[in-house]
């Protein structure tokens, strides 16, 4: 079965069929194409033709009258932060994306995948990193390019920076 488009998502189309999962790591839901098998055992080539598509937790692949094909984003071992501040938040998103390291905002928590060089370096720096297992579903996309340190104006970190600083009296 070749897949070319996401045809909805189970968040907004409740349904009463069988469900039928396709099971990624977080980072193969950036891939634009890549053969898998379903739990069930339906192979499945997804063969997305734009770019910058990403499926998400619940995408729905495929629909007949008896069951869906939908994703399922596994858990994975994460480094979980949880900011105190707007200023905290915005320094360790600066931070570990200065290091070019995916990144992802859920719940109001920062997380990244499990990497123990990481997990210290943020302990060192004072943060309180903590390590679980979770589903890496919100990738933040930035609008920095790879190195693009002299344009800083529209920087996430300068926007957040910009919104914590104490306004002038």
């Amino acid at each position: 079965m070749i897949i070319n488009q996401i045809i909805g998502n189970l968040a907004e189309n409740p349904t009463e069929k069988a469900i039928d999962y396709l099971d990624l790591e977080w980072f193969e839901t950036t891939k634009r194409i890549q053969r898998k098998k379903t739990r069930q055992g339906t192979d499945v080539a997804i063969k997305f033709l734009r770019e910058g598509q990403r499926l998400r937790e619940g995408d729905i692949l495929f629909e007949d009258a008896e069951k869906i094909i939908a994703i399922n984003v596994l858990e994975t071992e994460a480094i979980v932060m949880s900011p105190v501040s707007l200023l905290e938040m915005g320094t360790v998103c600066y931070e570990i994306g200065n290091k070019h390291i995916p990144l992802f905002i859920q719940n109001d928590k920062v997380l990244l995948p499990f990497e123990m060089p990481m997990f210290r370096w943020l302990e060192a720096s004072g943060f309180k990193p903590e390590k679980q297992s979770v589903k890496l579903l919100n990738l933040l996309k930035s609008n920095v390019e790879p190195h693009g340190h002299g344009s800083l104006g529209s920087t996430i970190f300068t926007k957040i920076l910009k919104m914590a600083a104490p306004k002038d009296e």
